[in-house]
């Protein structure tokens, strides 16, 4: 079980606000990483330092830890007053699982730039170009990315342990959190299928992006914090529909920023998703409306490709999402599971002050406020 030192995070009084939960978690998870390296460099130590302070340099330099805001609000909805450690330490849990998922991501996609700075799987080749190490350097950075997110996940997983084993609730906070990490590999697979078979359906892009995403986005997250609380069946219920709503809602716009987002404001490249025509509700539903219409053009532009596109296919692609109208309903599908969202909040019986709390964050993840891509991922 993983030993953790008293931090003044988990000393200190309870967050007043969902924000502020996100902010103190980051006092936690230093404290973790510290453990963890510490161990690390007592196991080997250039495993410490190639592998171990990798994943723990991407957690350090990223995000706003907005997970950990909804365990708070999910907590609080539930009847949840008095210490929050558990809350926070779910939280940086999270965390950890979303390094995992950021790191295999990356490489699946073969993206070069996450949250300002390069993939752990560029890293890692670079490393083995600097050292002039023999074999492939691609092989290489791609494997040890491998092993770089397992690491990450088996933190991940000692963490939330180490929480469950220590509350009356446990075995319901380590029932959502098994159902979320299978969850997350069966979109992660759904993502990689859709992509192979070139599917364009949108029934097909929303059960990924619920998969891949709004789950552990939101929904999980909720669901985590009512489980510590020992919430009733209806608030759970009331939640999980919140969840969903704002996870889906959150991946929608986070299409939106692959496809027309500025870099310099994402940190990572505009044109991954359009690159490699992952399949999204904004592909899926351009390639419907180029069809509808007998728009030859647009129907050519968004077919699927044998290869990767090349600079002016990837442009093309970008201009028939704007002239099919899938941008706009997209932002018009964005506000209305924003506001389902909202709705469905309102059935938990949160005081006024959590329906604020919550209120803010789904207007953060789904783009109702300026907001960086690394403030949500």
């Amino acid at each position: 079980m993983l030993e953790l030192r008293p931090t003044a995070a988990d000393t200190a009084h309870a967050p007043a606000t969902a924000l502020e939960a996100a902010r103190r978690v980051d006092a936690v998870l230093d404290d973790v990483l510290e453990t963890r390296l510490r161990q690390a460099r007592q196991v080997d130590p250039v495993f410490a330092e190639d592998i171990a302070g990798r994943v723990a340099g991407l957690i350090r330099r990223g995000g706003k830890r907005l997970r950990t805001a909804f365990v708070w609000c999910g907590w609080r909805a539930a009847g949840g007053t008095g210490d929050a450690s558990a809350v926070l330490r779910t939280g940086a849990a999270l965390e950890l699982l979303q390094a995992c998922a950021l790191i295999h991501d990356d490489l699946m996609d073969g993206s070069p730039l996450r949250r300002g700075g390069p993939t752990l799987h560029v890293e890692l080749t670079r490393l083995h170009s600097a050292a002039r190490m023999t074999g492939s350097g691609e092989s290489f950075g791609a494997s040890a990315a491998v092993l770089a997110g397992d690491l990450a996940l088996a933190w991940a997983d000692d963490l939330l342990t180490e929480v469950a084993l220590r509350l009356p609730h446990g075995p319901r906070l380590y029932e959502e959190w098994r159902a979320m990490r299978g969850e997350m590999v069966a979109g992660q697979y759904r993502d990689l299928h859709a992509q192979a078979t070139g599917a364009s359906g949108v029934e097909e892009a929303l059960t990924v992006a619920t998969l891949k995403s709004a789950l552990y986005t939101v929904e999980r997250p909720l669901a985590l914090g009512a489980a510590l609380a020992g919430a009733r069946p209806a608030t759970v219920d009331a939640l999980r529909r919140a969840g969903r709503h704002a996870g889906l809602a959150f991946q929608l716009r986070d299409d939106l920023l692959g496809a027309f987002g500025d870099p310099a404001l994402t940190g990572k490249p505009a044109d991954d998703d359009l690159r490699t025509r992952k399949l999204t509700y904004l592909l899926a539903v351009a390639v419907r409306l180029a069809a509808a219409s007998g728009d030859e053009e647009a129907v050519a532009a968004l077919a699927p490709a044998l290869t990767d596109r090349p600079d002016g296919a990837v442009e093309r692609m970008r201009k028939a999402l704007e002239w099919t109208g899938a941008r706009a309903l997209t932002e018009t599908k964005i506000a209305e599971l924003a506001a389902a969202s909202l709705r469905h909040f309102e059935g938990t019986g949160a005081d006024t002050a959590v329906r604020e709390e919550f209120a803010a964050l789904v207007a953060r993840v789904s783009g109702g406020v300026p907001q960086r891509t690394e403030d949500i991922a």
